[in-house]
Protein backbone atom coordinates (compact mmCIF):
# COMPACT_ATOMS: atom_id res chain seq x y z
CA UNK A 1 0.00 0.00 0.00
CA UNK A 2 1.59 2.96 -0.93
CA UNK A 3 2.10 5.76 1.90
CA UNK A 4 0.44 9.19 0.75
CA UNK A 5 2.57 12.19 0.27
CA UNK A 6 1.93 14.81 3.61
CA UNK A 7 4.05 17.27 5.04
CA UNK A 8 3.34 21.45 5.69
CA UNK A 9 1.35 23.47 3.25
CA UNK A 10 2.06 26.51 4.51
CA UNK A 11 3.81 28.41 7.71
CA UNK A 12 2.53 31.70 9.74
CA UNK A 13 5.14 33.29 12.06
CA UNK A 14 3.64 35.74 14.84
CA UNK A 15 6.52 37.97 16.39
CA UNK A 16 5.54 40.55 18.74
CA UNK A 17 5.72 44.14 17.71
CA UNK A 18 8.22 44.89 19.98
CA UNK A 19 11.99 44.27 20.28
CA UNK A 20 14.95 45.36 22.38
CA UNK A 21 18.37 45.42 20.78
CA UNK A 22 21.20 43.12 21.74
CA UNK A 23 23.38 46.10 21.60
CA UNK A 24 21.69 48.16 24.47
CA UNK A 25 21.59 45.22 26.78
CA UNK A 26 25.22 44.39 26.31
CA UNK A 27 25.41 48.31 27.84
CA UNK A 28 23.54 48.05 29.91
CA UNK A 29 25.07 44.61 31.43
CA UNK A 30 28.82 45.66 31.03
CA UNK A 31 29.30 43.30 27.71
CA UNK A 32 31.12 43.39 24.44
CA UNK A 33 28.84 43.90 22.32
CA UNK A 34 30.84 42.23 19.14
CA UNK A 35 31.03 39.07 21.24
CA UNK A 36 27.33 39.04 21.43
CA UNK A 37 27.34 39.62 17.95
CA UNK A 38 30.00 38.32 16.12
CA UNK A 39 30.67 35.44 18.31
CA UNK A 40 26.52 33.93 18.71
CA UNK A 41 25.27 36.23 15.66
CA UNK A 42 22.70 38.20 18.13
CA UNK A 43 21.07 41.46 17.26
CA UNK A 44 17.67 42.02 18.25
CA UNK A 45 15.25 39.76 21.28
CA UNK A 46 11.79 40.14 20.40
CA UNK A 47 9.61 41.13 23.74
CA UNK A 48 6.33 39.99 24.60
CA UNK A 49 4.15 42.82 25.53
CA UNK A 50 2.42 43.51 28.55
CA UNK A 51 -0.93 41.80 27.49
CA UNK A 52 0.68 38.83 25.63
CA UNK A 53 1.22 35.55 26.50
CA UNK A 54 1.49 32.22 24.94
CA UNK A 55 -2.23 32.17 23.63
CA UNK A 56 -2.10 35.48 21.73
CA UNK A 57 0.22 34.59 20.24
CA UNK A 58 -0.24 31.51 18.88
CA UNK A 59 -3.95 32.69 18.31
CA UNK A 60 -2.40 34.86 16.01
CA UNK A 61 0.09 32.69 14.48
CA UNK A 62 -3.37 30.45 13.39
CA UNK A 63 -5.76 33.32 12.53
CA UNK A 64 -3.14 34.52 9.89
CA UNK A 65 -2.73 31.22 8.53
CA UNK A 66 -6.51 30.46 8.49
CA UNK A 67 -6.68 33.69 6.63
CA UNK A 68 -3.82 33.38 4.05
CA UNK A 69 -5.80 29.75 3.41
CA UNK A 70 -8.82 30.90 3.11
CA UNK A 71 -9.84 28.12 5.34
CA UNK A 72 -12.97 27.46 7.27
CA UNK A 73 -12.96 26.53 11.40
CA UNK A 74 -15.04 23.14 9.78
CA UNK A 75 -11.86 22.45 8.02
CA UNK A 76 -9.56 22.10 11.11
CA UNK A 77 -9.45 18.71 12.54
CA UNK A 78 -6.86 19.17 14.85
CA UNK A 79 -4.36 22.22 16.60
CA UNK A 80 -2.01 20.92 18.25
CA UNK A 81 0.33 23.36 20.62
CA UNK A 82 3.33 22.36 21.24
CA UNK A 83 5.20 25.15 24.13
CA UNK A 84 6.75 25.39 27.69
CA UNK A 85 5.13 28.22 28.27
CA UNK A 86 2.01 26.54 29.38
CA UNK A 87 -0.76 29.19 31.76
CA UNK A 88 -1.93 26.32 33.61
CA UNK A 89 -1.19 23.14 35.52
CA UNK A 90 -4.11 20.71 34.13
CA UNK A 91 -6.20 23.14 31.16
CA UNK A 92 -4.42 22.95 27.92
CA UNK A 93 -3.21 26.83 26.61
CA UNK A 94 -4.18 25.20 23.35
CA UNK A 95 -8.22 25.79 24.61
CA UNK A 96 -7.38 29.21 25.13
CA UNK A 97 -6.04 29.29 21.60
CA UNK A 98 -9.55 27.95 20.82
CA UNK A 99 -11.62 30.08 22.81
CA UNK A 100 -10.08 33.27 21.45
CA UNK A 101 -10.91 31.37 17.24
CA UNK A 102 -14.38 30.54 18.03
CA UNK A 103 -15.21 33.85 18.89
CA UNK A 104 -13.59 35.31 16.26
CA UNK A 105 -15.28 33.18 13.80
CA UNK A 106 -18.49 33.26 15.70
CA UNK A 107 -20.69 36.06 13.36
CA UNK A 108 -19.80 33.91 10.27
CA UNK A 109 -19.97 30.42 11.22
CA UNK A 110 -21.99 29.67 14.38
CA UNK A 111 -20.83 29.81 18.02
CA UNK A 112 -19.68 25.98 17.49
CA UNK A 113 -17.89 25.88 15.05
CA UNK A 114 -15.44 24.81 16.53
CA UNK A 115 -16.78 21.92 18.47
CA UNK A 116 -15.18 18.87 16.93
CA UNK A 117 -11.45 20.26 16.54
CA UNK A 118 -9.41 18.57 18.75
CA UNK A 119 -6.80 19.99 21.03
CA UNK A 120 -3.97 19.41 23.47
CA UNK A 121 -0.36 20.91 24.30
CA UNK A 122 2.93 18.61 23.94
CA UNK A 123 5.58 19.97 26.02
CA UNK A 124 9.01 18.49 25.96
CA UNK A 125 11.30 21.57 26.20
CA UNK A 126 12.38 23.46 22.37
CA UNK A 127 11.12 20.00 21.07
CA UNK A 128 7.44 19.53 21.88
CA UNK A 129 6.32 21.41 18.37
CA UNK A 130 8.48 18.33 16.47
CA UNK A 131 6.47 16.40 18.36
CA UNK A 132 3.16 17.49 17.66
CA UNK A 133 4.13 18.10 14.02
CA UNK A 134 4.99 14.03 13.62
CA UNK A 135 2.17 13.26 15.54
CA UNK A 136 -0.20 15.39 13.06
CA UNK A 137 1.52 14.26 10.11
CA UNK A 138 0.87 10.08 10.73
CA UNK A 139 -2.93 11.90 11.88
CA UNK A 140 -3.50 13.49 8.47
CA UNK A 141 -1.76 10.24 6.22
CA UNK A 142 -4.07 8.36 7.71
CA UNK A 143 -6.63 9.59 5.89
CA UNK A 144 -7.26 11.60 2.91
CA UNK A 145 -8.97 15.02 3.23
CA UNK A 146 -7.60 15.48 6.95
CA UNK A 147 -6.10 18.80 7.78
CA UNK A 148 -4.31 20.15 10.61
CA UNK A 149 -2.63 22.88 12.53
CA UNK A 150 0.67 22.67 14.84
CA UNK A 151 1.37 25.84 16.49
CA UNK A 152 4.15 26.21 18.81
CA UNK A 153 4.01 29.61 21.29
CA UNK A 154 6.81 30.69 23.54
CA UNK A 155 8.20 33.15 25.42
CA UNK A 156 11.98 32.25 26.50
CA UNK A 157 12.57 34.31 29.24
CA UNK A 158 15.65 34.19 31.77
CA UNK A 159 16.55 35.94 35.14
CA UNK A 160 17.75 39.34 34.41
CA UNK A 161 21.99 39.31 34.55
CA UNK A 162 21.67 35.46 33.76
CA UNK A 163 24.09 34.08 31.25
CA UNK A 164 20.67 33.49 28.81
CA UNK A 165 19.73 36.39 29.53
CA UNK A 166 20.77 37.66 25.79
CA UNK A 167 19.42 34.47 24.10
CA UNK A 168 15.50 35.85 25.17
CA UNK A 169 13.17 35.82 22.31
CA UNK A 170 9.02 35.66 21.51
CA UNK A 171 6.87 34.38 19.51
CA UNK A 172 4.78 31.57 17.57
CA UNK A 173 5.23 30.01 14.32
CA UNK A 174 1.91 28.01 13.16
CA UNK A 175 1.87 25.39 10.20
CA UNK A 176 -0.61 23.64 7.98
CA UNK A 177 -0.59 20.05 7.99
CA UNK A 178 -2.18 17.65 5.15
CA UNK A 179 -1.29 15.56 2.58
CA UNK A 180 0.39 16.27 -0.63
CA UNK A 181 1.41 19.95 0.46
CA UNK A 182 2.17 22.51 -1.44
CA UNK A 183 5.14 23.57 0.65
CA UNK A 184 7.62 20.78 2.20
CA UNK A 185 7.22 16.80 1.84
CA UNK A 186 7.72 15.39 5.07
CA UNK A 187 10.07 12.01 5.17
CA UNK A 188 8.05 9.44 7.86
CA UNK A 189 11.29 8.22 9.40
CA UNK A 190 12.38 10.44 12.50
CA UNK A 191 15.41 9.30 13.58
CA UNK A 192 15.38 9.83 17.54
CA UNK A 193 17.76 10.13 20.67
CA UNK A 194 16.51 10.55 24.51
CA UNK A 195 17.96 10.40 27.96
CA UNK A 196 17.37 12.03 31.39
CA UNK A 197 19.60 14.81 31.70
CA UNK A 198 19.18 18.33 33.62
CA UNK A 199 20.80 20.37 31.29
CA UNK A 200 17.57 23.27 31.09
CA UNK A 201 14.13 22.97 33.24
CA UNK A 202 11.59 24.43 35.12
CA UNK A 203 11.29 22.73 38.67
CA UNK A 204 8.14 23.38 40.83
CA UNK A 205 9.98 24.76 43.64
CA UNK A 206 9.25 24.13 47.33
CA UNK A 207 9.35 26.46 49.72
CA UNK A 208 7.86 26.44 53.96
CA UNK A 209 5.38 28.78 54.94
CA UNK A 210 7.91 29.66 57.49
CA UNK A 211 10.76 30.80 54.87
CA UNK A 212 8.06 33.36 53.40
CA UNK A 213 7.49 34.77 56.56
CA UNK A 214 10.95 34.86 57.55
CA UNK A 215 12.01 36.64 54.49
CA UNK A 216 8.99 39.31 54.44
CA UNK A 217 10.33 40.15 58.14
CA UNK A 218 13.51 40.90 57.06
CA UNK A 219 12.42 43.28 54.60
CA UNK A 220 10.07 44.92 56.81
CA UNK A 221 11.81 48.49 58.73
CA UNK A 222 12.74 48.11 62.29
CA UNK A 223 11.54 44.58 62.23
CA UNK A 224 13.48 41.57 62.98
CA UNK A 225 13.15 37.64 63.36
CA UNK A 226 13.39 37.88 67.02
CA UNK A 227 10.12 40.36 67.16
CA UNK A 228 8.12 38.01 65.93
CA UNK A 229 6.65 34.15 66.82
CA UNK A 230 6.91 32.27 63.70
CA UNK A 231 6.28 29.54 65.93
CA UNK A 232 3.18 31.07 66.57
CA UNK A 233 2.95 32.33 63.32
CA UNK A 234 2.75 28.54 61.84
CA UNK A 235 0.88 26.97 64.39
CA UNK A 236 -2.15 29.81 63.20
CA UNK A 237 -1.36 28.89 59.54
CA UNK A 238 -1.43 24.97 60.09
CA UNK A 239 -4.96 25.13 62.20
CA UNK A 240 -8.37 24.81 60.37
CA UNK A 241 -9.49 23.48 57.18
CA UNK A 242 -10.82 26.63 55.95
CA UNK A 243 -8.27 28.45 53.00
CA UNK A 244 -8.77 32.28 53.48
CA UNK A 245 -5.09 33.63 51.45
CA UNK A 246 -1.78 32.13 49.89
CA UNK A 247 -0.11 31.28 53.08
CA UNK A 248 -3.73 30.19 54.45
CA UNK A 249 -4.03 26.84 52.83
CA UNK A 250 -4.01 23.78 53.90
CA UNK A 251 -0.37 22.33 52.54
CA UNK A 252 2.67 22.44 55.00
CA UNK A 253 4.71 23.96 52.35
CA UNK A 254 4.26 26.07 49.00
CA UNK A 255 5.04 25.34 45.00
CA UNK A 256 6.37 27.99 43.00
CA UNK A 257 6.46 28.01 38.96
CA UNK A 258 8.40 30.33 37.55
CA UNK A 259 8.66 31.41 33.74
CA UNK A 260 13.06 31.41 34.07
CA UNK A 261 14.77 28.17 34.31
CA UNK A 262 17.24 26.53 36.00
CA UNK A 263 20.21 25.81 33.33
CA UNK A 264 23.80 24.80 33.02
CA UNK A 265 24.93 26.04 29.47
CA UNK A 266 28.15 24.05 28.88
CA UNK A 267 26.05 21.03 29.97
CA UNK A 268 23.25 21.69 27.84
CA UNK A 269 25.27 22.76 24.91
CA UNK A 270 26.97 18.97 25.55
CA UNK A 271 23.77 17.45 25.70
CA UNK A 272 22.81 19.53 22.30
CA UNK A 273 25.74 18.01 20.42
CA UNK A 274 25.01 14.73 21.86
CA UNK A 275 21.47 14.16 20.96
CA UNK A 276 21.45 15.12 17.13
CA UNK A 277 24.34 13.11 16.58
CA UNK A 278 22.27 10.22 17.89
CA UNK A 279 19.25 10.88 16.39
CA UNK A 280 21.13 11.57 13.22
CA UNK A 281 22.89 7.60 13.50
CA UNK A 282 19.07 6.59 14.38
CA UNK A 283 17.57 8.27 10.96
CA UNK A 284 20.23 6.57 9.03
CA UNK A 285 19.19 3.08 10.39
CA UNK A 286 15.15 4.03 9.87
CA UNK A 287 15.62 5.85 6.44
CA UNK A 288 18.70 3.07 5.72
CA UNK A 289 21.22 5.81 4.51
CA UNK A 290 24.68 5.01 4.60
CA UNK A 291 27.26 7.55 6.26
CA UNK A 292 29.22 10.05 4.43
CA UNK A 293 26.06 10.55 2.48
CA UNK A 294 24.38 13.54 4.49
CA UNK A 295 26.05 16.47 2.18
CA UNK A 296 24.98 14.41 -0.97
CA UNK A 297 21.61 13.87 0.53
CA UNK A 298 20.47 17.15 1.61
CA UNK A 299 21.10 20.65 0.34
CA UNK A 300 20.24 22.76 3.46
CA UNK A 301 20.51 22.27 7.37
CA UNK A 302 18.08 23.58 9.80
CA UNK A 303 18.40 23.56 13.59
CA UNK A 304 16.70 24.20 17.21
CA UNK A 305 18.67 27.44 17.49
CA UNK A 306 18.97 29.00 21.46
CA UNK A 307 20.83 31.85 19.86
CA UNK A 308 21.90 32.18 15.92
CA UNK A 309 25.29 30.76 15.70
CA UNK A 310 24.51 27.62 17.40
CA UNK A 311 24.93 24.93 14.92
CA UNK A 312 27.84 25.93 13.36
CA UNK A 313 29.45 25.68 16.79
CA UNK A 314 28.00 22.47 17.67
CA UNK A 315 27.67 20.95 14.62
CA UNK A 316 31.83 20.57 13.60
CA UNK A 317 32.03 17.11 14.94
CA UNK A 318 29.14 15.45 12.41
CA UNK A 319 30.71 18.01 9.91
CA UNK A 320 34.48 15.88 11.01
CA UNK A 321 33.17 12.74 10.83
CA UNK A 322 31.16 12.92 7.53
CA UNK A 323 34.19 13.84 5.79
CA UNK A 324 35.99 10.48 7.35
CA UNK A 325 32.97 8.15 6.32
CA UNK A 326 33.19 10.07 2.92
CA UNK A 327 36.88 9.69 2.18
CA UNK A 328 37.33 13.21 2.05
CA UNK A 329 39.22 13.59 5.50
CA UNK A 330 42.44 13.60 4.86
CA UNK A 331 42.37 15.89 1.95
CA UNK A 332 40.55 18.57 4.36
CA UNK A 333 43.11 18.19 6.77
CA UNK A 334 46.13 18.58 4.25
CA UNK A 335 43.93 21.58 2.36
CA UNK A 336 43.03 23.71 5.42
CA UNK A 337 47.04 22.69 7.19
CA UNK A 338 45.44 21.10 10.34
CA UNK A 339 47.75 19.38 12.77
CA UNK A 340 45.28 16.09 14.15
CA UNK A 341 45.11 15.42 18.28
CA UNK A 342 47.36 11.49 18.67
CA UNK A 343 46.23 10.51 22.57
CA UNK A 344 49.78 9.29 22.15
CA UNK A 345 51.42 12.69 22.63
CA UNK A 346 49.69 13.75 25.64
CA UNK A 347 50.54 12.96 29.38
CA UNK A 348 46.91 12.20 30.48
CA UNK A 349 43.50 12.00 28.80
CA UNK A 350 42.42 15.40 30.41
CA UNK A 351 45.12 17.22 27.86
CA UNK A 352 44.23 15.05 25.00
CA UNK A 353 40.57 15.81 25.23
CA UNK A 354 41.51 19.73 25.67
CA UNK A 355 43.22 19.68 22.51
CA UNK A 356 40.24 17.50 20.74
CA UNK A 357 38.08 20.65 21.97
CA UNK A 358 40.80 23.15 20.24
CA UNK A 359 40.58 20.90 17.16
CA UNK A 360 37.31 21.07 16.37
CA UNK A 361 37.38 25.02 17.10
CA UNK A 362 39.85 25.05 14.33
CA UNK A 363 38.02 22.94 11.99
CA UNK A 364 35.24 25.70 12.64
CA UNK A 365 37.87 28.31 11.41
CA UNK A 366 38.79 26.59 8.41
CA UNK A 367 38.20 27.82 5.04
CA UNK A 368 35.84 24.98 3.93
CA UNK A 369 33.94 24.64 7.24
CA UNK A 370 33.06 28.24 6.71
CA UNK A 371 31.49 27.95 3.15
CA UNK A 372 29.67 25.11 4.33
CA UNK A 373 28.06 26.72 7.07
CA UNK A 374 27.07 29.44 4.65
CA UNK A 375 25.75 27.52 2.18
CA UNK A 376 23.97 25.00 4.10
CA UNK A 377 23.39 26.63 7.91
CA UNK A 378 23.29 30.39 7.11
CA UNK A 379 20.00 30.63 5.35
CA UNK A 380 18.29 29.54 8.48
CA UNK A 381 19.80 31.61 11.11
CA UNK A 382 19.17 35.09 10.05
CA UNK A 383 15.50 35.38 11.65
CA UNK A 384 17.20 33.97 14.22
CA UNK A 385 19.63 36.60 14.91
CA UNK A 386 16.43 39.02 14.70
CA UNK A 387 14.10 37.68 17.01
CA UNK A 388 16.25 35.12 19.77
CA UNK A 389 15.21 32.08 21.20
CA UNK A 390 11.18 30.88 20.79
CA UNK A 391 12.15 27.58 22.14
CA UNK A 392 9.76 25.08 20.44
CA UNK A 393 9.24 27.58 17.62
CA UNK A 394 13.23 27.72 16.89
CA UNK A 395 13.66 24.87 14.51
CA UNK A 396 10.25 26.21 12.25
CA UNK A 397 12.00 29.59 12.60
CA UNK A 398 14.91 28.19 11.08
CA UNK A 399 12.94 26.38 8.07
CA UNK A 400 10.99 29.86 7.30
CA UNK A 401 13.90 31.49 7.47
CA UNK A 402 15.88 29.13 5.06
CA UNK A 403 12.71 29.01 2.75
CA UNK A 404 12.55 33.12 2.31
CA UNK A 405 16.29 32.85 2.02
CA UNK A 406 15.91 31.18 -0.80
CA UNK A 407 13.51 33.64 -2.76
CA UNK A 408 17.07 35.78 -2.74
CA UNK A 409 18.63 33.07 -5.13
CA UNK A 410 17.86 31.13 -8.29
CA UNK A 411 14.57 29.81 -7.39
CA UNK A 412 14.43 27.55 -10.94
CA UNK A 413 16.57 25.26 -8.85
CA UNK A 414 14.52 25.02 -5.47
CA UNK A 415 12.08 22.14 -5.89
CA UNK A 416 13.23 19.03 -5.28
CA UNK A 417 15.98 20.23 -3.05
CA UNK A 418 16.19 18.81 0.24
CA UNK A 419 16.79 19.93 3.80
CA UNK A 420 17.87 17.62 7.16
CA UNK A 421 15.91 18.90 9.84
CA UNK A 422 18.47 19.22 13.80
CA UNK A 423 15.27 19.23 16.53
CA UNK A 424 16.14 19.19 20.14
CA UNK A 425 14.52 19.90 23.38
CA UNK A 426 16.97 19.83 26.91
CA UNK A 427 15.70 16.99 28.99
CA UNK A 428 16.85 15.89 26.81
CA UNK A 429 15.66 14.53 23.30
CA UNK A 430 16.65 15.35 19.73
CA UNK A 431 14.95 14.46 16.69
CA UNK A 432 16.43 14.29 13.05
CA UNK A 433 14.14 14.01 10.10
CA UNK A 434 13.86 15.22 6.17
CA UNK A 435 11.84 17.55 4.06
CA UNK A 436 11.75 17.68 0.56
CA UNK A 437 10.93 21.28 -1.08
CA UNK A 438 7.73 21.11 -3.40
CA UNK A 439 7.10 22.88 -6.72
CA UNK A 440 4.53 25.25 -5.51
CA UNK A 441 6.97 26.52 -2.59
CA UNK A 442 7.50 30.14 -4.39
CA UNK A 443 3.78 31.53 -3.98
CA UNK A 444 3.80 30.11 -0.52
CA UNK A 445 7.11 31.54 0.78
CA UNK A 446 6.29 34.90 -0.98
CA UNK A 447 3.69 35.39 1.76
CA UNK A 448 6.47 34.79 4.60
CA UNK A 449 7.06 38.84 4.45
CA UNK A 450 9.67 37.79 7.47
CA UNK A 451 12.01 40.30 6.90
CA UNK A 452 9.81 43.01 5.99
CA UNK A 453 7.38 42.21 9.46
CA UNK A 454 11.02 41.98 11.14
CA UNK A 455 11.78 45.91 9.82
CA UNK A 456 8.59 47.14 10.89
CA UNK A 457 9.27 46.80 14.83
CA UNK A 458 9.37 49.05 17.25
CA UNK A 459 12.28 49.65 19.46
CA UNK A 460 12.33 49.89 23.19
CA UNK A 461 14.60 51.27 25.61
CA UNK A 462 16.43 49.70 28.55
CA UNK A 463 13.93 51.07 31.37
CA UNK A 464 11.20 49.67 28.93
CA UNK A 465 12.82 46.07 28.76
CA UNK A 466 13.18 45.57 32.66
CA UNK A 467 9.33 47.00 33.65
CA UNK A 468 8.21 44.28 30.93
CA UNK A 469 10.43 41.54 31.93
CA UNK A 470 9.25 42.29 35.42
CA UNK A 471 5.82 42.13 34.68
CA UNK A 472 4.91 45.78 35.92
CA UNK A 473 3.28 47.30 33.55
CA UNK A 474 -0.70 46.60 32.66
CA UNK A 475 -1.38 48.07 29.16
CA UNK A 476 0.86 47.56 25.95
CA UNK A 477 3.53 49.33 25.03
CA UNK A 478 3.20 48.84 21.45
CA UNK A 479 2.14 52.14 19.36
CA UNK A 480 0.05 49.87 17.13
CA UNK A 481 -1.93 46.61 18.29
CA UNK A 482 -4.95 46.40 16.00
CA UNK A 483 -5.82 43.09 14.47
CA UNK A 484 -4.56 41.13 17.00
CA UNK A 485 -5.29 38.95 20.11
CA UNK A 486 -4.82 40.65 23.94
CA UNK A 487 -5.37 39.54 27.27
CA UNK A 488 -8.01 41.38 28.61
CA UNK A 489 -7.88 40.04 32.37
CA UNK A 490 -7.16 37.12 34.84
CA UNK A 491 -9.60 36.72 37.60
CA UNK A 492 -7.98 37.03 41.17
CA UNK A 493 -11.02 35.84 43.53
CA UNK A 494 -10.32 33.40 45.51
CA UNK A 495 -13.55 31.20 44.27
CA UNK A 496 -14.37 29.00 41.43
CA UNK A 497 -13.54 31.46 39.18
CA UNK A 498 -9.70 32.30 40.69
CA UNK A 499 -7.45 32.25 37.42
CA UNK A 500 -9.76 32.65 34.64
CA UNK A 501 -8.29 34.21 31.91
CA UNK A 502 -10.38 36.37 29.31
CA UNK A 503 -8.76 37.73 26.41
CA UNK A 504 -10.15 40.34 23.79
CA UNK A 505 -9.55 41.36 19.94
CA UNK A 506 -8.09 44.52 18.70
CA UNK A 507 -9.53 45.18 15.34
CA UNK A 508 -8.80 48.62 14.27
CA UNK A 509 -10.73 51.13 17.05
CA UNK A 510 -12.95 48.32 17.75
CA UNK A 511 -12.31 46.19 21.12
CA UNK A 512 -13.81 42.79 21.70
CA UNK A 513 -13.60 41.22 24.39
CA UNK A 514 -14.63 37.14 25.35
Amino acid sequence: MRTPTVGIDDFSLYVPQLYFPIEELAKARDLVYAKLNKGLGLEQMAIADACEDAATMAANAVLDLLHKNDLEPADIGRIYLGTESALDGAKPTATYVLDMLQDHFTDAYGGNCFLNCDVVDLTFACIGGVDALQNTLEWAAAKEGRIGIVVTSDDAKYEMNSPGEYTQGAGAVAMLVKQSPRLLAIDPDFGVATRPAHDFFKPNRKVTKREILQEVIELLPNVSAADVDLDELERKLAEGLEVNGVLDCNESHLLLHKATPVFDGPYSNQAYQARIREALYDYRRRHGSEPGQLFQDFDYLAFHLPYAFQARRMFSEIFMEELKYSGKWVDFILRNELEVPCADDYENREQYLTSCTDFLRQVTKSEDYRKFVQERIAPGEWASSRVGNLYAGSVFLSLMSTLEALLKTDTSAVAGKAICVFAYGSGSKAKVFGATIQQGWQEVVANFTIEARLNHRQAIDYATYEQLHRGVLTKNVADKDDGTFFLADVHEQRDETEGVRHYGYAAGWLLETT
